[in-house]
């Protein structure tokens, strides 16, 4: 319970006594790693993943009341992170977002990287084998408002059914119901799979399968889903919001398309439909190269870094 996370995380910092707190939140548990570390002189390493457009979905109130709801959310987010010794977020998109809404510390952006040894498999240093079978587009995330994953839904029935282009949707959350419903409404449930949470080992077999990922959301800080549809050779289509720009570039490893914009989402999907075995294994390629810079373990070696500097720094005042 809520109550009870306070005193349980003081005995953890008192037992463990560690030479930095790394925190990924400022909601109940990170925002005592705050209070509690802060108290303890041990200094705060702040990662941020949230963002107020993460909520205004769920949250049924006129536009001015929830504008000043997102003003808060921002002001409680400053108030709280900018008391940590060192501030990092995924992208420089993300970093720009938090300068923009008030922020005065210095921000380093470090992603999130992903074990790209984990894909090896999938992008072998040969050519795949010719596409065979009907094209397919693949979703992987939340299955909340924001994620948008029915405008994939919408898209492909759009495009001209010779394609034959199936997507499959994975994930769990409210819209799982939803999208059943819009499909079998727009009549391509035969073309529509909704495959709920599954097992990792299904997942990169997901990966595999696919002709090619769509993430549609406008909502993304970074987007870990779409980093592993690149690290498995797969070329991409995002929508132009927030950091995914960062994780395609146009026309070369897949396509922006306007967000919210079914019939340019319907376009991209085509493209990738009639693309050449030769264009398509070059955009395939290609995405290794933008996937290349979130290996894991540069990610690792990054933040020790900064755990090395702010020890160092926390001992330096200490000393004084």
């Amino acid at each position: 319970m809520p109550w009870e996370t306070k005193p349980e995380l003081s005995r953890l910092l008192d037992s463990l006594q560690p030479d930095v707190v790394h925190t990924q939140a400022h909601f109940v548990i990170g925002r005592y790693a705050f209070s509690e570390s802060i108290r303890r002189s041990i200094p705060v390493v702040a990662t941020n993943h949230f963002m107020p457009d993460n909520v205004r979905p769920y949250l049924k109130a006129p536009k001015a009341v929830l504008d000043g709801g997102t003003a808060i959310a921002w002001w409680d987010l400053r108030r709280k992170f900018q008391s940590a010794d060192f501030i990092t977020v995924p992208t420089q998109l993300a970093a720009d977002l938090l300068t923009q809404n008030g922020f005065s510390s210095p921000i380093r952006a470090v992603s999130c990287g992903i074990d790209l040894e984990r894909f090896a498999h999938l992008r072998e240093t040969e050519a795949p084998a010719p596409r065979s079978g009907p094209p397919r587009v693949l979703f992987v995330g939340r299955l909340s408002s924001e994620k948008h994953a029915s405008d994939i839904v919408e898209a492909v029935a759009k495009t001209d059914p010779a394609l034959g282009l199936e997507a499959d949707i994975v994930g769990g959350g409210d819209q799982e119901t939803p999208l059943k419903e819009l499909a079998a409404e727009l009549g391509i449930a035969d073309r529509v799979h909704v495959l709920g949470k599954i097992s990792d080992r299904e997942l990169m077999d997901a990966y595999q399968r696919c002709t090619f990922f769509c993430m549609p959301s406008t909502a993304e800080l970074q987007s870990i889903a779409t980093l592993e549809a690149l690290a498995s050779r797969k070329p991409v289509v995002l929508a132009d919001a927030v950091a995914l720009p960062h994780l395609v570039r146009d026309g070369v490893n897949g396509y922006l398309f306007p967000p919210r914009d079914v019939d340019a989402l319907a376009d991209r999907f085509a493209r990738l439909c009639t693309a050449s075995d030769a264009a398509y294994e070059a955009m395939s390629s290609a995405s290794l190269d933008v996937v290349a810079k979130h290996d894991i373990e540069y990610t690792l070696d990054t933040f020790e870094s900064i755990y090395d500097e702010v020890i160092t720094e926390a001992l330096g005042s200490s000393a004084a």
